[in-house]
Parts: structure tokens; sequence; C-alpha cells
């Protein structure tokens, strides 16, 4: 490897030549801030607010794009450049809606932190405000035009996600961000992935927040509220109260949701179980009876929006299985509902998730029953809950370690914890799907092939029953699309299995996690450590394969009949649709 050596605020660096002046400094460990800068995602130098000062050069340069060089001599907190960056700071905030104390990112925004850090009490630079667009009509993501910086973070992680929906429209002055034509994001082809939102930097784009609805419900003596939470919120709401990235939280959580008052708390880790036997089954069965393949998993909405929208051709290969948290939401209008005696239309359900399309999923008219009833009425992120625990004073570094309520749907394996993570439902599947091939308990079961980060699409060959299955994983649309394109084109293998993942990394990066600072991701793989966390849990579990869930097993014996039968199909399962990107009746009106 190439090395140069360069001399940074008079400490001496030797690194490799591939490094930019910001990697160097880190290495010397100095920190120079940034702002546009996201690592992998927004590489632009556009903000100016890295900037460094290099001896012999005409000009200061942008540390996040520069190059280092053998010889270089860089000075990152001369007058000079302080003076730069302030200014730029107070400039960025000329136009930028300061009402921070209501603002959804307080004590949690890098614009707020770098404005503190740099000691900016007035702004030189008052004057003409640009014209903002407030769109909070999806269900799922808010966009505040007052409060973006045009730090191009969002772009560049929907075109990383290679959707595409968030682009600059207009120029100079002008200039916002926001969907072609700036539609709303209700209208735009979005997938509600919520990686717009994780890259942000400040306020400007956030979930639809729902809590007050959750708590109008818990304080309502006629509503019956039941809360399930699913198995990557309890990798990363620790982050939230100070906990290190990927520490385990779920005993804190579960005892945290209790104190706010929820009539029951529940795990969606039993619907994962559950999907697991719907979905193994529907697998087996198209198997046997030459159904379409590859069947390709349903538990992320996001995925399933990008398919409707970018991919209908693969429409008949998706599982018909719905979502865990929409299964298990079903049930308790249903068999909990009965086993209680309590009247469904009196049940609120409340879904902790990871997610942001999951609140727009929960709106599907698909997922109503009958009567319109909603299987989910609130879906709430990560970050709400925390929201939540925060506001009802809730020490939860205090908290002792709880559990679920263990009455119909307390029990779950190993299997459903990992769901959270790439490939965690393929290996789910694969531990049950073994078993029933095989006709026993297999000792080995950990499928560790389909584990990993390191690509975003995966593929295994693996012996079930004494033949070859092909399987694949993706995570992220980015690597759905380089999937589904090389089945299109014929030269993928004859997969027989496919998970698909709307976000890198899987659920535990969804866009309704813990936002960290993109100078922390310079640093820690947060999908790597907030898979380990879902990893560690699996270990632990008395019993690590779906099918195994007695509870679960009850559940047929005493209301679902037999997998993928009638009363399964009616609540569990479900379809879609294609969908249309940007119909001309809506261009029209523009």
């Amino acid at each position: 490897m190439n090395m140069v050596n360069l001399t940074i605020d008079g400490v001496q660096v030797s690194v490799p030549a591939t490094y930019t002046v910001l990697d160097a400094a880190r290495r010397a460990g100095i920190k120079i801030p940034t702002l546009c800068f996201l690592k992998g995602i927004n590489e632009a130098g556009a903000c100016r607010v890295c900037l460094v000062e290099i001896e012999k050069a005409r000009a200061l340069a942008a540390a996040c794009v520069t190059p280092v060089g053998e010889g270089m001599i860089i000075h990152t907190n001369s007058e000079k450049v302080r003076a730069t960056r302030k200014s730029t700071l107070e400039m960025i905030l000329s136009d930028h809606n300061r009402d921070c104390l209501a603002c959804i990112r307080n004590r949690n925004c890098e614009l707020q932190t770098l404005a503190d850090e740099y000691a900016i009490r007035n702004i030189t630079y008052e004057g003409e405000k640009s014209i903002s667009k407030f769109d909070d009509k999806s269900f799922s993501i808010v966009r505040d035009g007052s409060k973006c910086i045009k730090c191009g973070r969002c772009v560049s992680a929907c075109n990383k996600q290679e959707i595409g929906v968030l682009s600059f429209l207009n120029r100079g002055f002008s200039t916002s961000v926001g969907p072609a034509y700036d539609v709303s994001m209700a209208d735009a082809p979005c997938i509600y992935c919520g990686q717009c939102i994780i890259a942000c930097p400040v306020g400007a784009l956030h979930e639809k927040e729902e809590t007050e609805k959750v708590w109008e419900a818990i304080n309502d003596p006629s509503k019956h509220v039941v809360m399930q939470v699913a198995p990557a919120v309890r990798a990363a709401i620790g982050e939230e109260f100070g906990y290190p990235i990927g520490t385990r939280s779920t005993g804190k959580m579960f005892a945290a949701m209790r104190r706010l008052g929820a009539d029951k708390i529940y795990d969606t880790n039993f619907g994962a179980d559950l999907t697991i036997i719907e979905e193994g089954t529907e697998l087996l069965g198209r198997i046997k009876n030459g159904g379409v393949l590859p069947m390709i998993t349903s538990c992320s909405p996001g995925w399933i929006r990008f398919c409707e929208f970018y991919y209908p051709d693969f429409i008949p290969n998706l599982s018909t299985c719905k979502s865990p948290h929409q299964m298990e939401g079903a049930l308790i209008k249903t068999y909990y509902a009965q086993k209680k005696g309590i009247d469904p239309s009196s049940i609120f359900t409340v879904s902790v998730m990871p997610c942001t399309s999951k609140k727009t999923e929960a709106s599907r008219e698909q997922l109503r029953d009958s009567d319109g009833m909603r299987d989910v009425d609130v879906v709430i992120t990560t970050r709400e809950l925390a929201r939540m625990i925060r506001e009802a004073g809730i020490q939860f570094s205090a908290l002792p370690d709880e559990g679920p309520d263990m009455d119909l749907f307390g029990e779950y394996t190993g299997a459903s914890v990992i769901f959270g993570a790439t490939g965690g439902v393929m290996e789910a599947a694969l531990r049950t799907v073994a078993d029933i091939l095989e006709d026993k308990d297999l000792p080995k079961f950990e499928y560790k092939i389909v584990r990993g980060v390191a690509a975003d699409v995966k593929e295994a060959e693996i012996t079930l029953g004494g033949m070859p299955v092909k399987v694949a994983i993706a995570h992220s649309t980015a690597g759905a699309r380089k999937l589904l394109d090389a089945i299109r084109a014929g030269t993928a293998p004859s997969y027989t299995f496919i998970e698909i993942m709307g976000c890198s990394g899987g659920c535990v990066c969804g866009g309704g996690q813990p936002q960290q600072p993109a100078q922390v991701l310079m640093d820690i793989d947060i999908r790597a450590e907030r898979a380990k966390a879902l990893y560690e849990e699996d270990v632990i579990m008395p019993e690590r394969k779906s099918h195994k869930n007695s509870e679960v097993m009850s559940l047929y014996k005493d209301f679902l009949g037999e997998p993928n039968g009638h009363m399964a199909h009616e609540l569990l399962h479900t379809h879609y649709c294609k969908k249309e990107i940007y119909p001309d009746s809506l261009v029209d009106q523009q």
C-alpha cells in the first residue's frame, strides 16, 4: 500500500495515499467538523464547513474531498479557518427556521451542535428567506422545507437506494429539495423507507408523528390498548438513552412500555414465528405444486412498495403473507378479542416499529377487515417510543428487566428475533423448512452463510431434504434492483427462495431507528453492531426454531386450523397491486 506523509496541526501523519484530508485528520485524532458529508453516501464538499488551510495552496480546501499529498502541511484550526467556518454556518442559519425548541431534532441536530461549538450568538446575514414548502400529506414522511439546508444528504441517500424520488428543484436562491414536479410525498413513487430521514442532519425530514393518538387511546377508558414491538427495536432503543450502539435493551424496553399504561404488551416476535410457519408452508406448497418460484419474502413494506412501483412483474413471486406485526394485529382483534371477551371495535392496536414505511402499510385497504377495521391502528417508530418514554418521565437506565405479557402471544423463539437483521428471515425459514423436509430436529441449524452486510446481494446453495436449494438475500432496494435485473436478464441462478429487505442491513437500520451523527458513522457500521444484539438474543433463547413455539402451535389447534388453511388465509395473508409512477393526471395538475 502506498503511504503518504503529511503534517496536520503540527502532528506528523503517515496514511494511505487513498485517504482524504478528513480521513488523515481522524487518523491523527483531530476532529474536522462536517455537515453535508455522509460517509459512503454524500461526499461532495458542498457545505464548506470542513474547510482547512493547506500551506502553498491558493484557497481553503474542503477536507472531505481533498486527497492527501506527500509533504502537505495542513492547518485545521487557524484563525482564517475558524472565521470562515463561522461565517459559513451563519449564512446557512440565516435561511433556516431556527425554532429549535419546538423542532423534532432539538438536541440531536448536527447544525445545532455546530452552532454551539462555534459559539454563534448572532446571525450577521439576516435577509430574505427562501420560499419553503411544508408537506405532511403522506402517512409516513413529513417534509419541512423551512428547515432544509440543501446539504444533499437526503438526495444522495435516495439515489443510493436507487429510487431517486428526491432531487434538487429550481436554481440559485430558489433551490429546494423534493420529488419531481414538486408533488407531495404522498403522490410520489416513494417507498417510505425513511433513509432520507436517517440521512438528514436537521429537522427537514421526519416521520409523521402519531404519539398523541397513542396517548389518547391509553387515557380513554373505553379503549383496550395492546402494544407490540418489533425485534429490531431492542437493538437500538438504548441509543436514545445514551447506551452504546448495539446494546440489547430488551428487558428495559418492555419495562418502559408497560409503564406507559397500555393494557397489554406483546412482542412482534410471536408474529414472526407465525410468519415462518405460514411462509414456510407456502414455499413448500409452491415447490410441490408447481407454483411461482422463486418465492420472495413480503415482510418489508418498503420492498413491497418498490416491487409494486418498479418491478410489478415480480408481484406473483411475492409471498402472500402479511408482515409479522400485521398478522399479530389481525389476531389481536379476532383470537385475542374472542379469548378475552372484548369487543374488537374497542381494541386499539399499536405497533412499535423500526420502520417508517410500516405507517403507510398499516393504512392499506388490504389490511382491513370486511367492516373496514384496521389490523393495526397506529404505528410508531423507535424514536417515537423514546419520546413517549421521556415525556412520561421514565428513567430508562433505572428500569428493571422485564418481559412481555405471556398470555396467548407471549412466547417467541430465537428464529423470530433475528428477523430484524438482513438474512434473518431466510435463516429462520431454513431452520423450520429443513426440519420439516428431514422430518427430524436437526442439531445444526445456524445458517451463517446468509448473514452479514459485506455485500448487498448474497446467495447460497443449501441442501434441504437431500436436494440442493439455491437462495438469495438482498438488502436495500439498490441490492434488490441488482438481483431482480439479473433474474429478468436470465443471468441469475434458478433460485427457490429470496429474502429482500428495503433497507441496508435490514430492519435494524430502518428509517424509524435512532439517528446517529455523521461523525459517529465514520467509525461505526451500525448495521453490524445492531445485528449483533439480535444474534446475541437468539443464542440465549430456550427454543430457536419457529415451529417449536408452543403458543403458535396452540393457536393453530384452537383457532386457525392448519397452516395456509382457510382461516389462516383469511387473517394472515393479503395481496399486492401494481402502482403507477407519476400518473399523467397528477403531472397535469402541476
